[in-house]
């Protein structure tokens, strides 16, 4: 897609030379009440199961396609994020919604650090452990986001990819995701969205509603599925967690200094902060 200039009502962003946009930091002190808390779900909803049986068929080609499908821009935008938590050789990360471990081989590339991949897909998760077999400093680990397995501030950092449009509490995720890194460990995070300009956000929708699915079925039937299900699905979650609303829900669950990064006109978000030592 091409670059230009994202808006948003609430948040105001000014050009860089980069990738075409500012970085927004927004102050401590917005709350958000949490909903439910991830205890209030013991049977595996509809999202939930809906999302296990849509990547299940998806590992062989994922990376490919991936990337083809987002028109280039993907792994650019991972980069993106990852470049954010400015870590320390030796760093621990926490790497969730890991999938094939794209982002788990970009966090030990650029860091040299230790990364533990979480997934909930046994079958994404075998291709991230095929991976990194060879690999000392990885370790993979099966597991929801909405209860990790880990100890309150054992990890330096964290990372999230195109997770919070699968769980059903999206404050309560992030209470868990937070939890888990120590207070001042960096957090970053890369969704799907909507460009705001009506242009782009016309643009956006054709293509979403008509390449995706076409393209996603010249790669196989169940990347045909992933393209019908990928534009609704990401403007369902656009309209109900704008960035500015989900820039907050991240304060509100102990993180400060929290800038939110458009990208390629609005259809990738990378969001970014770090623990508050308060919490």
């Amino acid at each position: 897609m091409p670059r230009g200039r994202a808006r948003s009502q609430t948040i105001r962003l000014s050009r860089r030379r980069d990738t075409g946009f500012g970085r927004c930091a927004l102050p401590m002190g917005a709350k958000v009440g949490y909903g439910r808390s991830v205890s209030d779900h013991p049977a595996e909803s509809h999202r939930k199961a809906h999302a296990r049986t849509l990547f299940a068929g998806l590992p062989a080609a994922y990376d490919g396609a991936g990337a083809a499908l987002s028109f280039g821009q993907d792994p650019r935008w991972r980069r993106a994020m990852v470049a954010t938590l400015d870590l320390t050789p030796g760093a621990r990360v926490l790497d969730v919604a890991a999938g094939t471990g794209l982002v788990t081989a970009a966090l030990r590339a650029r860091y040299d650090c230790e990364v533990v991949a979480l997934d909930q897909s046994p079958e994404m998760l075998a291709r991230a452990t095929a991976r990194f077999a060879d690999d000392p400093r990885v370790r993979t680990v099966l597991g929801e986001a909405e209860r990790l397995p880990f100890a309150d501030g054992e990890f330096d950092g964290l990372t999230f990819t195109y997770l919070l449009r699968y769980v059903d509490d999206v404050p309560a995720t992030l209470g868990e995701l937070f939890r888990v890194v120590r207070p001042g460990g960096r957090i970053a995070s890369l969704e799907f969205g909507v460009p705001s300009g009506p242009v782009w956000r016309a643009g956006w929708r054709a293509l979403t509603r008509t390449v995706l699915p076409l393209g996603g079925r010249a790669i196989s039937r169940d990347w045909g599925e992933v393209g019908r299900f990928l534009g609704p699905n990401i403007e369902e979650f656009a309209r109900a967690w704008p960035p500015d609303r989900l820039a907050r829900a991240w304060i509100s669950a102990g993180m400060a200094r929290v800038v939110v990064r458009p990208m390629s006109i609005g259809a990738g978000v990378v969001m970014s902060g770090a623990r508050s030592s308060a919490r």
